[in-house]
């Protein structure tokens, strides 16, 4: 049946990635210019194989050179030059989707091949004499430095055009002070010697920091591998396995469609690799199954969104500032990994009791599938062998491997398993296809990179950072003397500095911006470094789920038709342990050990009472014990959270007094006729469970 012309049209999830996602959506290229641009990307995903296997002779910086002369052109013809203005302000566009008449006039225009074509030549510039090139970087030539700040507005414009306007504006800005910042008062704490144009430039093109520094070489080295897996993790039917088992394991109990999502949210983000797209992806399934259980539009969207945001703060695929912290902590990042693995079962574990609670408080139910469905077993014994790849990982990298050695292997695996699958074998078209896709995805990550490097080079080259660690910590005191105090707010300051930056800038530049400008604070104040660069990591991932903007659960609400803000506080209720759980771990020496460090005892009992504390957030958060609670229990339960998180003996004691009080009250309360338990529904049928079900 054709569509009502009155009736808005059901946006596609492709749309609504492109509209929410922090990284702006590449140009639809027709053929005749999408054939070249593949051939580029899929050349460049097979060198990047290669350099694994036999690196190349001339060093890391030499493969950065190259590997930023390949992708820099491809941002200016895949991705739109043109400013994007608010809907609001072009009232005759309102009803115009992202992408909506891109088939007319979307590829490159004489601007962008003009960019790209200068983006090759300074890019190609150090190739022509490498070794001469790099000697002379204490002493650059005019061309040098005309080459150098051509490169540093190349990357920013390509930066605009994958991020938008906020990050591109820090680094100008930085830039400024770099060159401005003799000028400054000689006794202001941010005043330097100051940098002419021919320093600035030649340390940030000819040298190791800049933009070929260690978020470019991070980029270059894991990043590209691990999209390219993902590529070939998706293509070769990873994704959709991943949804159907989590169908198929949870079913029969009016919690069992939450569950679903949060566990198909945690599969299918090793595959995506961004909170948002999977939010969006998976809502476009699950969201059916979540509104016929009862949920409403809000709530469904945020657990889709909670979901989705889980999955690149959980192994074995973190986000991309994963592995900055691997490279900075100059450590493996199976030890990343490690780190993550206790905050990830907190935060699982808030996720499935808020479910447990929405369940009763908002009376869902049980949705069955088809009879004949297939069985979780059935399921896991045909396509099991998917996760054997995502195992393999974290295999060789337990053997010793490197993680981009280990991530290349595992992509070698996955290849060679899809063929056990006759409809997402890996045909040579399919192959490429892959390839393809893992180059495109990570362009906006490499110019993200490369306009981060900008900012660090800064911080390092003039000592803003520690300056502004003082200007911190002085600011601290303030409000009191006490060690305790002072690491307490300057802790607060951090989150909510993190969470601002991540709000205006995608997460791995928010991360680096914040590593560089606000962890030598915290390093100041006694934590650890690894506990610093963990704290900023979860708080600039969690900026998708802050309101006011909070783009996964914005999506998620698109998804769900549900009210954006309204949206927005239901995934920040389902997501609150990952807000407070870093803190647990930057306050106290016990609470370290919620990274793995430190004794098995110390872990175990640290886990256990954050565990506790998890808990009795969720009763506060939902209003429910073992029945509804009134507001004196959730008030009790809330500083009992609170309090269990601080890790301290004195502070424990005191979290398990106030959650008994809860409990007892509770119970006594409980008998009132007010809070007598709300009748079972009946169990429904939704035949969405099947559809595309792998048989």
């Amino acid at each position: 049946m054709a569509e009502s012309p009155s009736e808005p049209r059901q946006r596609t999830a492709e749309e609504l990635v492109a509209e929410f996602e922090q990284e702006r959506p590449a140009r639809r290229l027709s053929p005749r210019v999408a054939g070249p641009v593949s051939a580029v990307c899929a050349a460049m995903s097979v060198f990047a194989f290669w350099v694994v296997f036999f690196p190349v002779a001339k060093g890391g910086q030499y493969y950065l050179t190259v590997f930023l002369a390949a992708t820099l052109p491809l941002v200016f013809l895949t991705h739109r030059g043109t400013v994007r203005v608010p809907a609001v302000l072009l009232p005759w566009r309102r009803g115009r989707r992202p992408g909506e008449g891109a088939a007319r006039g979307d590829d490159p225009g004489w601007a962008d091949w003009l960019l790209a074509a200068a983006a090759l030549a300074v890019c190609v510039y150090p190739l022509l004499g490498f070794d001469a090139f790099i000697e002379r970087r204490q002493l650059p030539t005019s061309l040098d430095v005309v080459a150098g700040i051509v490169l540093i507005v190349l990357v920013l414009e390509a930066c605009r055009r994958t991020t938008g306007w906020v990050l591109p504006a820090f680094c100008a800005a930085f830039l400024l002070y770099a060159y401005y910042g003799g000028l400054l008062p000689y006794d202001w704490s941010l005043a330097h010697g100051g940098f002419d144009v021919d320093a600035i430039a030649a340390h940030f093109f000819m040298g190791t920091d800049g933009v070929y520094g260690v978020p470019l070489n991070v980029a270059a080295t894991y990043i590209v591998l691990f999209t390219i897996f993902g590529a070939v993790l998706e293509a070769s039917g990873a994704g959709r396995f991943f949804i159907d088992l989590s169908f198929a394991a949870f079913r029969g109990s009016r919690s069992a469609p939450g569950r679903t999502v949060t566990a198909a949210g945690f599969l299918l983000g090793t595959v995506s690799g961004s909170g948002t797209a999977t939010a969006v992806s998976l809502g476009s399934v699950a969201w059916p199954v979540l509104r016929r259980a009862g949920y409403t539009r809000e709530q469904g969207g945020g657990v889709l969104a909670a979901a989705g945001i889980g999955a690149i703060l959980s192994p074995p695929t973190l986000g991309a500032a994963a592995f900055i912290i691997a490279d900075y902590l100059r450590q493996s990042y199976l030890t990343v990994l490690l780190y993550a693995m206790v905050p990830t079962l907190l935060y699982y574990l808030g996720i499935l009791l808020a479910v447990e609670i929405d369940s009763r408080r908002h009376r869902t139910r049980p949705v069955a599938g088809e009879e004949g469905g297939v069985s979780a077993l059935r399921l896991l014994g045909r396509f099991g062998y998917h996760f054997l790849s995502l195992f393999m990982i974290v295999g060789f990298m337990a053997m010793g491997l490197p993680p981009f050695k280990a991530v290349a292997y595992a992509t070698v695996l996955q290849f060679l398993l899809s063929f056990l699958d006759a409809r997402h074998r890996m045909t040579p078209r399919r192959l490429y296809a892959a390839l393809v896709e893992g180059i495109r995805s990570v362009l906006p990550v490499v110019a993200t990179c490369a306009a981060a490097g900008i900012i660090v080079a800064v911080v390092t080259q003039t000592g803003l950072g520690l300056n502004l660690a003082s200007v911190i910590v002085d600011a601290a005191a303030v409000f009191g003397d006490n060690a305790t105090v002072q690491l307490v707010v300057t802790v607060l300051f951090a989150a909510l500095s993190v969470s601002l930056l991540g709000l205006a800038v995608p997460v791995t530049a928010s991360f680096i911006i914040a590593a560089v400008i606000i962890a030598p604070a915290l390093l100041s104040l006694g934590v650890a470094t690894h506990e610093a660069y963990m704290f900023i990591f979860y708080y600039a991932v969690l900026s998708e789920v802050s309101p006011p903007t909070a783009l996964a659960a914005a999506a998620a609400a698109a998804v769900t038709g549900g009210h954006p803000m309204r949206t927005m506080v239901a995934t920040w209720k389902y997501s609150l342990p990952a807000f407070l759980v870093p803190f647990a771990f930057v306050l106290t020496d016990n609470g370290g050990r919620l990274l793995g460090t430190g004794s098995l005892w110390g872990i175990v009992w640290t886990t256990a009472v954050s565990a506790l504390a998890v808990a009795a957030l969720a009763a506060a958060t939902g209003g429910r014990i073992a029945g509804p609670a009134g507001p004196v229990e959730r008030v009790l339960c809330a500083v009992a959270a609170l309090c269990l998180l601080y890790l301290e003996p004195v502070a424990i004691t005191a979290g398990l007094v106030a959650l008994a009080c809860a409990v007892g009250v509770h119970l006594v309360l409980r008998r009132h006729p007010s809070r007598a338990p709300a009748p079972a529904d009946e169990i429904c049928t939704a035949p969405t469970l099947t559809e595309g079900r792998l048989s």
